[in-house]
């Protein structure tokens, strides 16, 4: 077993202890990894799909390209370099990196007068934007661990996007003040065809299932809220829910001593998904009057929430915050990525994704340098590509959890020859 204060070698065969998954947000700290004498890893303890998948990669290459040529280190940097130089307004999306990685980004966009978004900005802002415009209150997976007796799950299954929270969130079998988990209460409204089978108790209760389309939300939760706020609802029903079911559940949210209603942004795909989010704070808000509750805002996935907080605090402003005029502007529709690729508003483009093989870069015809995963798919050469060192596994890094509230430290598992990203985008603002 390796523990931190000893020396580790990192090349030989060997069981690490309390590893932090970032395959998603929740980074479960519970792991244990075994490295076998190849290099490869596997989680023996506390598995789960998404955690396997990640940990059990072996790097398909170390060697830069240059127009999908092999080339070395230097000579891919410096004709990143030269991209970068020659562009007028340049983009840095993806974004998929760990804190000194986003440190890092923020460095190279200020000295490039760069534009920076993250490929989750999309889903990102939904909730940025709700939280900007009117506030909002959340909690964290703590405090749901230990206080939830009601649990609200808003248009997905949860466990399609974070596989563990039902486990180590809800059915938890301890808590600090001595609460009997079984006891709890799950709702699910709206989405379809979602798995609920977590959200059954240790017990044996099933969930309650409210179903509607994932579209209809926006008026499904305004009745729910109207309800709550002693308005007097005609209809009947409302996207197919009856609207005594909805006031049997306002019924249930009062008489919960804690409850929590949790939502994934990017499981809310739709046009003005916003309004739905701003009814699910305008619901907590009105429940705090009488009695306890909170919001959970899931996300984290792909460092999206390590990225917002690392450029909130450097620049005072989440991503989709352009350095174009030398000052930090935020925009977040102009400068959205696929926006600024349709309107030919971006003359070059540094596409950054060292967590998932599978997130690509967008189709565009601008000069193009992606720097990542080092088995990532792509679909066609990029001008650069340079893999580079996965956090979490080939390097030490920090990443900020779903809830925002925790910074966890990333282990480096085995050796490797690749760069960090931070070393890379070091060396490409050295030579700027």
């Amino acid at each position: 077993m390796e523990h931190l204060s000893q020396a580790i070698d990192l090349s030989s065969p060997g069981t690490i202890e309390a590893v932090t998954c970032p395959a998603c947000g929740l980074l479960c700290d519970d792991l244990s990894v075994e490295r076998q004498a190849d290099g490869a890893l596997k989680v023996i303890k506390n598995p789960c799909a998404k955690g396997v998948k990640f940990f059990q990669y072996l790097p398909s290459t170390t060697q830069p390209r240059i127009n999908g040529k092999p080339s070395d280190l230097q000579a891919a940097i410096a004709k990143a370099t030269e991209i970068l130089g020659a562009a007028k307004h340049p983009l840095l999306s993806g974004l998929g990196t760990d804190i000194q990685g986003m440190r890092a980004v923020m460095n190279l966009a200020e000295h490039a007068g760069a534009t920076i978004d993250h490929m989750n900005g999309k889903s990102s802002m939904r909730n940025l934007l709700v939280m900007q415009n009117s506030g909002w209150q959340i909690t964290t997976l703590t405090e749901v661990k230990n206080r939830v007796d009601l649990l609200l799950v808003v248009g997905t299954d949860i466990v399609s996007y974070f596989s563990r929270f039902f486990e180590r969130n809800i059915w938890n079998p301890e808590t600090m003040f001595g609460q009997d988990t079984s006891t709890r209460e799950v709702v699910y409204l709206g989405g379809r065809d979602l798995d609920t089978s977590h959200g059954v108790s240790p017990k044996g209760i099933q969930p309650t299932v409210l179903p509607c389309d994932v579209e209809q939300l926006p008026e499904v939760l305004g009745v729910l809220r109207a309800i709550l706020l002693g308005k007097n609802v005609i209809a009947t029903e409302v996207a197919g829910i009856q609207v005594s079911e909805l006031a049997k559940l306002a019924e249930r949210l009062q008489a919960a001593k804690y409850s929590v209603v949790a939502w994934t942004a990017s499981a809310l795909d739709f046009p003005h998904a916003e309004l739905a989010i701003q009814n699910i704070v305008g619901i907590v808000d009105k429940l705090n009057a009488t009695t306890r509750s909170s919001g959970l805002p899931l996300s984290g996935n792909e460092g999206d929430v390590g990225a917002y907080n690392t450029s909130s605090w450097i620049s005072g402003y989440p991503f989709r915050m352009s350095y174009r005029n030398d000052y930090p502007d935020y925009e977040p529709h102009h400068y959205a990525t696929d926006r600024l690729l349709a309107e030919n508003q971006a003359d070059a483009m540094v596409w950054i994704s060292s967590f998932n093989p599978e997130r690509l870069p967008p189709a565009s015809k601008i000069p193009n340098i992606v720097i990542g995963h080092p088995n990532l798919a792509l679909e066609s050469e990029p001008d650069v590509f340079i893999p580079v060192a996965v956090p979490g596994i080939e390097t030490k890094g920090i990443q900020f959890r779903s809830d925002s509230s925790v910074a966890l430290p990333l282990k480096q598992l085995r050796a490797t020859e690749l760069p960090t990203l931070g070393d890379v985008l070091s060396a490409i603002e050295a030579g700027l």
